[in-house]
């Protein structure tokens, strides 16, 4: 039976046919690997995340950890399943060898994490916190900082987290008022509460590396005066840290990963270790965030991809009704794929899913060319625009391939007994943690599209070009969706221009949410062009993405005019309305 996570099919087709991946590897940046190496992983991956993590998805959403004044407790299938998975050696995919990684493309590192988020996204995000957390390190850590505290955590010894909401600040992370003090040796004393914090505690590992904001004294107001620290659960003599759990937070969705408020420093203090300079903390901590919105995205196609592949199989087995036309009533029911309107939920999600997964590794494909590609700066510009999408489109749209597999289970979709239902509160999150969908709206608009004149956006107008100028040579319906693609970049181009024409900031980002969805819409639409041109051959599969690319130019794409509309009018609705009216 083939795997209803994620297709194989697609994924090898996304690497190898579409993507520059063997070029990549063969690069210097990765002497000796090939395929037959990737490939052997891939199976590893489908292979744990099946046998090890999806075994106990349903048992994670039904027994919730629990925290008893002393201990938290997790269902007693997380921890060997994280004990295979760093067995494996997954904890350390992208990473140097230096510190005990097998140096894997990102690209590679990226679909692989996804196969344990479409199993299980609940036991997945300890792994996937842990790995940012070190890459973090990694990046800005001293040398006896990246010795001490990454090895532990690639080889799952350690896990970690990422301390940044506050429960009176939330998102506004200029409002955070908790504080660092220096002390004579050089630490620091952390105290303060932080809420949301996934993974905060359990019981899994020998300890918690918690990656805290926080000010020093005397430090300026705003995000400008926000300071890094690395947070142990426990100190050396393996004590606490005077970091103590105040609750866990019972969410609809994801619930086998713990999510926290702690405090920090309710007695002597916790102690901490300045990462990089005072004040920098917050440019610091971007380096994790970025790197999980890209990974939120990614686990909000797998949801979806995984609803996807359950409705597709249920609608091929599921017989119920007859054709439209038939007139006997004694006639054999049909399976319900034969009904248009299924057809079409099915044929939306397959576009929402598999577009969602181009853009995702896509994303991956440019964090490897920033190190291994000929022009960096613009690699690098152009992963900056697309991260607030990368991070969004997913959770709006994969999350609506969820919907429809709901839909299309009717109400055996609606029950526990059946796992869509699950798949849909648990990717509900996706659109709230990491950022909103407000915040990376405004990210996009208020800052990715001009910062630098407007250079990032220029670079994806050139890409994107790029693309519609390959597809106007091939004919056919690349030709045409070249066309319709080309109208939308223009209209695009000129929105933003005008948004931004007399700089009122108030007024330009009022429907930032709206230009988000829209651009969002564009940018997959550019990707299914690129896709398409690549599925040329005559089986099944190439004739399914080329059918995808048509739903996507001739259903969705369209629903952009409307939005650039709306954007165009600067109608400032938000803006002047009295809130009496609600």
């Amino acid at each position: 039976m083939p795997s209803l996570l994620l297709s194989r099919r697609d994924v090898e087709f996304l690497l190898y046919e579409w993507l520059p991946t063997q070029k990549l590897l063969g690069s210097d940046a990765y002497g000796d690997l090939d395929r037959e190496t990737v490939d052997d992983l891939l199976d590893l991956a489908e292979r744990l995340a099946t046998d090890k993590f999806a075994n106990h998805n349903h048992r994670n959403d039904v027994e919730e950890p629990t925290f008893d004044g002393n201990t938290v407790t997790v269902n007693e299938a997380v921890a060997p399943a994280l004990a295979a998975y760093y067995e494996a050696g997954f904890g350390g995919l992208s990473m140097s060898a230096e510190v005990g990684g097998i140096e894997m493309p990102s690209v590679i590192s990226q679909v692989i994490g996804m196969w344990f988020s479409a199993a299980n996204v609940a036991t997945s995000g300890y792994s996937f916190l842990t790995r940012a957390n070190a890459n973090l390190l990694m990046a800005y850590g001293t040398p006896e900082q990246i010795e001490r505290w990454v090895p532990p955590m690639i080889e799952g010894r350690y896990l970690g987290t990422m301390c940044l909401s506050e429960p009176q600040a939330g998102s506004s992370l200029s409002d955070i008022t908790t504080r660092a003090e220096l002390q004579p040796d050089g630490t620091y004393r952390i105290r303060g509460n932080k809420m949301w914090i996934s993974g905060g505690d359990h019981d899994l590992s020998d300890n918690i590396v918690h990656l805290v904001l926080a000010r020093v004294p005397g430090a300026p107001a705003g995000v400008k005066g926000i300071s890094l620290f690395i947070v142990p659960k426990k100190r050396d003599d393996g004590s606490s840290n005077d970091v103590s759990l105040a609750g866990l937070n019972h969410k609809m969705g994801q619930r086998g990963l713990t999510n926290c408020l702690l405090n920090f420093g309710e007695n002597d203090g916790s102690v901490g270790y300045l990462v990089g300079e005072e004040n920098n903390g917050l440019a610091y901590m971007f380096h994790m965030m970025n790197e999980a919105r890209i990974g939120v995205g990614s686990a909000a196609v797998a949801q979806g991809y995984a609803g996807y592949l359950h409705a597709l199989d249920y609608a091929k087995t599921r017989p119920q009704g007859r054709p439209v036309g038939a007139k006997d009533p004694n006639a054999p029911m049909v399976p319900i794929i034969e009904h248009a309107d299924v057809r079409r939920m099915l044929l939306a999600s397959k576009a929402y899913v598999e577009g969602g997964l181009a853009l995702e590794l896509y994303c991956g494909l440019l964090v490897d060319e920033l190190e291994s590609g000929d022009d960096p700066e613009s690699t690098n510009l152009l992963l900056e625009i697309l991260t607030p999408i990368a991070k969004s489109w997913p959770s709006q749209w994969c999350l609506a391939a969820n919907d429809h597999a709901i839909q299309v289970y009717g109400g055996y979709g609606y029950t526990r007994e059946y796992p869509v239902e699950q798949m849909w509160r648990d990717n509900r999150l996706n659109a709230i943690h990491e950022g909103t969908h407000g915040i990376q709206a405004l990210d996009l608009l208020g800052r990715k599209v001009t910062m630098n004149s407007g250079a990032a956006l220029s670079v994806l107008a050139q890409r994107m070009q790029a693309t519609i100028e390959r597809a106007k040579g091939a004919g056919g319906s690349p030709a045409m969706h070249a066309e319709a693609l080309t109208s939308r970049l223009k209209r695009m181009l000129e929105v933003t221009a005008a948004l931004w024409a007399d700089r009122n900031v108030e007024s330009a980002l009022a429907d930032a949410t709206t230009y988000l969805e829209a651009v969002g819409h564009v940018v997959v639409a550019w990707l299914w062009l690129d896709v398409e041109l690549a599925a040329t051959g005559d089986e099944d599969f190439y004739a399914g993405k080329r059918l995808a690319a048509e739903y996507f130019f001739t259903r969705e794409l369209p629903k952009v005019d409307s939005m650039f509309d709306v954007l165009a009018a600067q109608d400032n609705l938000y803006v002047n309305l009295d809130e009496a009216v609600f």
